[in-house]
């Protein structure tokens, strides 16, 4: 199994395919019922709110029957006011730029990369990943003639970014391990024998990145491990420029840079365990000279800054949960009090800046962030809310007027939301830190110990798993099930620190708060104490896993999708995709036994030969996945099966593998509505709940 090219895995695979499906057979009829509660309480035709941008309005759309989305755009000139769907037609004036549909052909597996238009808005540069391995190959089209220009350069990394001509690209390639490790210039139409290697990171711990800054002045590059960064800018007027160092490099700091002015907002953790956000005069200067500004506390977490002419927008994240904050740009002061001493000529950026006020939002499970604002110009600012409850809301929020207009809420026909509940608990973990855990159900399900539930988790790589939305979920609320999202330590929910509480020797903890969170659910009678289910993808496949093993009566089913349940054979391999990058997360087994003896004490598949059953499993994997390997799964549920005692054991273990997609799964909408369906009912049928109430 370690050779995922060996006829015999895919056989194997094959099998456990067979007998999934034939142990599921007498769920067909709900998986299509599921299938259809979600289309029906989908808008299949559908538009996403127009943006405005460089004198056009960029959205896309989706149609009734098709997979893919359709990319398109509407010149302001012909529909000053933002474009509407007519009924099912296209808004009128419509010139399209990329339709998925067309680009997926009958192919099994089609995903969009980057998709980026030329500044002046004639050429359209997009990748695409064919099978799901997420090496795309690169494509540029004129968009005045329709005429495809470019497609010599392939097996690309993700992040495109044009030169302000228009004429150069600049992209990233990826090692034998998927790390993409340098950054290339290349030119339109050029053979891509000829593009330039710009940048080029030997250390395997980072992984390069490119972009634009929002006025496409700006080139910006960027190196990043799980603890450390550093960004460079590239004069986007200068194809042929060198990149210059914003910062150098220091272990345990991360920064982004923001060109701001005269000048450049840097976001980083130098000095504050949350970040804060401080001002360079210039790319390059010492750590000693950044200035500090004072927009934030300590106790809150600063996740982004974007730059816009009249003013720039903070995301963070305040007791818990995430917030939008305003800082007024105000133009430069001419008095001479407002300039820098020693110069007398640029002013005091701590002047350029006005007030401060923070976009509000009620409820305390409730998520919120930016949404698509590219012009740089814009006086307003979008807005985007949504809950487990509430269904996405997209808003123009009028940073002067500090006034918001509802622009788009995503629709759910023939559902009544109003019945859904919505709250947070706290879970004491066995050390004593409380555990937020936000969880929804319907008005007619009471805490009286007899519902099911579905607990959900993550918590790795500082990833926040903030409440979200789901038309799929409505079935399963539906049949009675409370669902939580346990927001584990190894995420930031609760500030950097609350990361730092879930990796390396912490990362027992993860496992400890997952547990916690369900006895909690179950102790308050939200859940039944046999009808609790756990759900989990990647790292948080490996989080379910591990938990159902320190708590093997606490759960009545497993979902580990694509699971990272053999992290000791990964993380002893250096030559396998993401090893060594993922060092600073799980600890190097290589070279420290304590790690060696750590990573072994709770992996599932070291744990999987001995000890006690496990519960009923529903695992996933995808032959072509880049991140966890199809060989994990495989061999976990392998060796579930190989065990003396698998008549108890494997109650049920059923295992599906998605013979042409990657890490994400299939693509396509319909399919992955299927393949959601299938797992529902066979988590509904497991907890007696296979109908809807």
């Amino acid at each position: 199994m370690a050779d995922v090219q060996d006829p015999r895995l895919l056989a194997y695979l094959e099998a456990e395919n067979a007998y999934a499906l034939a142990r599921t057979a007498p769920l067909d009829p709900l998986v299509d019922r599921l299938v259809e509660e979600i289309r029906s309480r989908t808008v299949e035709t559908d538009l996403a709110v127009p943006v405005r941008h460089g004198g056009w309005w960029y959205y896309s759309r989706t149609l009734a029957g098709l997979e893919y989305a359709v990319h398109a755009r509407v010149a302001v000139a012909t529909s000053p006011e933002r474009p509407t769907l007519d009924g099912t037609s296209p808004p009128a004036g419509e010139a399209l730029l990329l339709d998925e549909n067309l680009e997926a052909g009958d192919a099994d597996f089609f995903a969009l990369g980057a998709c980026e238009t030329s500044p002046d808005g004639w050429r359209l540069a997009f990748s695409a990943d064919r099978a799901g391995d997420e090496r795309y190959d690169l494509v540029v089209r004129d968009l005045r003639t329709g005429a495809t220009v470019d497609t010599g350069v392939t097996g690309i990394g993700e992040g495109l970014a044009w030169s302000s001509d228009g004429q150069t690209l600049y992209y990233t390639r990826v090692d034998e391990a998927w790390r993409p490790h340098e950054v290339w210039r290349h030119r339109v139409g050029a053979p891509a024998d000829d593009d330039e290697l710009i940048l080029r990171e030997a250390d395997e711990r980072f992984f390069l990145g490119v972009g634009a800054t929002k006025d496409d002045r700006w080139i910006v590059l960027t190196a990043s491990s799980k603890t450390t960064s550093q960004t460079w800018l590239l004069d986007a007027t200068d194809p042929t420029g060198a990149p210059v160092a914003v910062t150098g490099r220091r272990a345990g700091v991360l920064a982004d840079a923001e060109p701001c002015g005269s000048g450049i907002l840097l976001l980083h953790n130098a000095g504050r365990v949350n970040f804060e956000v401080a001002w360079l005069a210039a790319a390059g200067i010492p750590e000693q000279e950044w200035l500090p500004f004072d927009w934030t506390q300590p106790e809150e977490f600063v996740t982004g800054v974007d730059v816009f002419d009249g003013f720039v927008a903070l995301t963070l994240r305040v007791d818990g949960r995430s917030a939008v904050r305003v800082v007024e740009r105000i133009a430069a002061p001419s008095d001479p009090a407002a300039t820098r001493a020693g110069d007398g000529a640029d002013p005091d950026p701590r002047r350029l800046f006005g007030q401060i006020h923070d976009v509000g939002f009620d409820g305390e499970v409730g998520t919120v962030g930016l949404g698509s604002t590219p012009d740089p110009a814009s006086r307003t600012l979008q807005i985007v809310h949504e809950s487990l409850a509430r269904p996405e809301a997209v808003f123009d929020y009028d940073v002067a007027d500090r006034t918001r207009q509802l622009l788009r809420r995503t629709q759910v026909p023939g559902y009544d939301l109003a019945r859904l509940r919505e709250t947070r608990v706290w879970a004491a973990a066995p050390d004593g830190t409380r555990v937020p855990v936000s969880l929804v159900h319907r008005d007619d399900v009471a805490a009286d110990g007899s519902a099911a539930g579905l607990l959900y988790g993550y918590g790795a790589y500082g990833l926040s798993s903030d409440p979200w939305f789901s038309v799929a979920r409505l079935s399963l609320l539906d049949r009675g099930f409370v669902y939580a999202v346990a927001h584990v330590r190894g995420g930031t929910e609760l500030g950097w620190d609350w990361y730092e509480q879930g990796r390396l020797t912490a990362k027992g903890n993860s496992f400890a708060d997952f547990v916690a969170a369900g006895q909690t659910l179950v102790e308050q009678g939200w859940v039944a104490p046999d009808r609790l289910a756990a759900e989990g993808g990647s790292a948080g496949g490996l989080l379910v896993a591990a938990a159902a093993a320190q708590a093997p009566d606490l759960f009545a089913v497993l979902v580990a999708e694509v699971p990272f349940v053999d992290p000791l054979t990964t993380m002893l391999d250096p030559g396998l995709p993401l090893t060594v990058t993922e060092q600073e997360e799980w600890g190097d087994p290589i070279g420290d036994p304590a790690a060696y003896a750590r990573i072994a004490g709770w992996s599932p598949y070291e744990r999987a030969a001995s000890g006690p059953p496990m519960p009923a499993l529903v695992v996933t994997a995808a032959v072509h996945d880049s991140r966890v390997l199809v060989t994990e799964p495989a061999k976990w549920v392998a060796r579930l099966r190989a065990r003396p005692d698998a008549d108890e054991v494997c109650r049920p273990i059923l295992f599906r593998t998605q013979l042409a997609a990657g890490h994400g799964g299939v693509s396509g909408r319909y399919r992955l509505w299927r393949d959601l369906a299938w797992v529902w009912a066979v988590v509904l049928d497991r907890l007696g709940r296979g109908h809807a109430e």
